[in-house]
């Protein structure tokens, strides 16, 4: 018996060595590459060798909100503080029960109409809609019943004149130059499809009219623990696959999109919970089963400001769901595994998405009980164990520590001693403490998947500190 557990704690080492110098080396490169091309935007920037800003691509914004009366009048106000000239604001109230509907009549001085609207794609009815003229731009708010974010969207898109439409979450706000910078891509090349931008908590940031005046990290440390780690996810695998058409996700915070393209694939899924997911890759599909040239662009510089949960509670909330999601998406769309037929997309993006994001969860904590196992029977070195994963911890954190202070130094902002201090702290944290925690919350998420895949919970938002 205890040769036998010698030999399946040695495969079960050997799987390990392979599985971190993939992930080490997947993340090395991919950071390396992300604060490169981070750097050569900020040069690109500073020589004004840039496309001209006196051309505008028509946007519709479509802000999805269901109970977001604390957060929506100042995201609304972030979008009229753009520097940009032809979009237009449509906010979907999805069955609200905290007023959120009447926060936006209100502060936006909205009146009733008759408007009939065409539903292209699937989504429940409106019941009432009002509008607003008294602004920079056209300011719309849809009321219907609850049918999910999905849904919401898919309202959107229905009522939206514009060509292409922008969706954002209704706890975020943009930064001032984010649409001119998110739509560059499609000026650039009219084969692009769909912009991804990165999305960076706001906890902690002081917002004038769409610039920051002052960031800070969140005094939270759980929220502070996030900025690193979100730094890190959108600088290390977003750039990277941008290379080669390769992202299968845009962040539902912030996303732009060709609409007639959307609506001809069917528009978002509303029996997933990972509705930004599974359209950029439905839009892979579609794209390619029809034999169109396309082409998904990650935009750097268009920086999207949200709030991160503050409490474990929520946190647990946020990532259950963002697993269920994931695992439906890639499950609707495992044809694309192993298939020729996509090329990087499926032997590069997919593989990585299964591997080391739907399995990774189940990988790490099947590592902890087979280490526990191995101290249990005396079949393990600890001095050797203790420096594994101490490597381990310091090279995750000197990489996501590059990550934020690329991200930091490249957009202009300035850190204070303490702030400083408090990142460089809290690295080590995260990678070794709140990594296993979401790892554990990841791989239980599908407990009791057929009763509450449709299930979100509530998550506690804070009024955001906009001027």
């Amino acid at each position: 018996m205890r040769d036998f557990i010698q030999y399946f704690l040695w495969c079960v080492e050997c799987f390990f060595i392979l599985y971190m110098l993939g992930y080490a080396s997947f993340l090395f490169l991919s950071v390396t590459v992300g604060s490169s091309d981070l750097y050569a935007a900020k040069r690109r920037n500073l020589l004004k060798n840039e496309l001209s800003n006196e051309y505008y691509l028509p946007v519709s914004i479509v802000v999805p909100a269901h109970n977001e009366g604390v957060t929506i009048e100042a995201t609304i106000r972030s979008l009229l503080a753009l520097d940009y000239k032809l979009y237009e604001i449509i906010v979907v109230d999805d069955g609200s029960t905290d007023g959120t509907a009447q926060t936006v009549r209100e502060s936006f001085r909205m009146w009733p109409v008759s408007r009939p609207i065409q539903r292209r794609i699937p989504c429940q009815p409106a019941q009432a809609i009002y509008e607003s003229r008294a602004w920079k731009v056209p300011i719309t708010l849809v009321c219907k019943q609850n049918g999910g974010k999905a849904d919401a969207l898919n309202m959107g898109i229905n009522v939206s004149n514009y060509p292409y439409f922008l969706c954002m979450d209704a706890d975020s706000i943009l930064q001032h130059d984010s649409l001119e910078k998110i739509v560059r891509p499609v000026l650039e090349d009219p084969s692009v499809i769909a912009v991804g931008g990165t999305v960076r908590p706001c906890n902690g940031a002081e917002i004038q009219n769409g610039r920051v005046v002052r960031y800070r990290m969140p005094k939270k440390l759980l929220a502070a623990m996030q900025v690193l780690e979100y730094d890190r996810s959108f600088l290390a695998s977003r750039i990277l696959f941008d290379k080669f058409n390769g992202n299968i996700i845009i962040s539902g915070a912030f996303g732009l999109f060709q609409k007639n393209l959307v609506i001809a694939a069917g528009g978002y899924d509303r029996t997933t919970m990972g509705e930004d997911m599974e359209l950029v890759v439905k839009l892979h599909v579609f794209c390619r089963e029809h034999g169109r040239p396309y082409r998904m662009r990650y935009a750097t510089d268009a920086v999207c400001w949200t709030q991160v949960p503050e409490s474990l509670g929520d946190l647990c909330k946020q990532r259950r769901r963002w697993h269920i999601g994931l695992f439906q998406s890639m499950k609707k769309h495992r044809n694309i595994l192993a298939n020729p037929k996509y090329g990087a997309v499926s032997f590069v993006s997919y593989l990585y998405f299964l591997i080391y994001e739907l399995f990774s969860p189940y990988i790490e904590v099947f590592g902890v009980f087979t280490t526990l196992l191995a101290f249990a029977v005396d079949l393990i070195n600890v001095p050797f164990m203790l420096l594994f994963f101490g490597i381990y911890v310091a090279y995750t954190a000197i990489l996501s520590l590059t990550a934020f202070f690329a991200r930091i130094h490249t957009i202009d902002m300035r850190l204070g001693i303490a702030d400083v201090c408090k990142a460089i702290s809290l690295c080590a944290i995260e990678v070794s403490c709140l990594r296993f925690i979401m790892a554990w919350v990841r791989m239980t998420a599908l407990i009791g998947y057929r009763k509450k895949k449709h299930t979100w919970g509530c998550i506690q938002r804070q009024k955001i500190d906009f001027k």
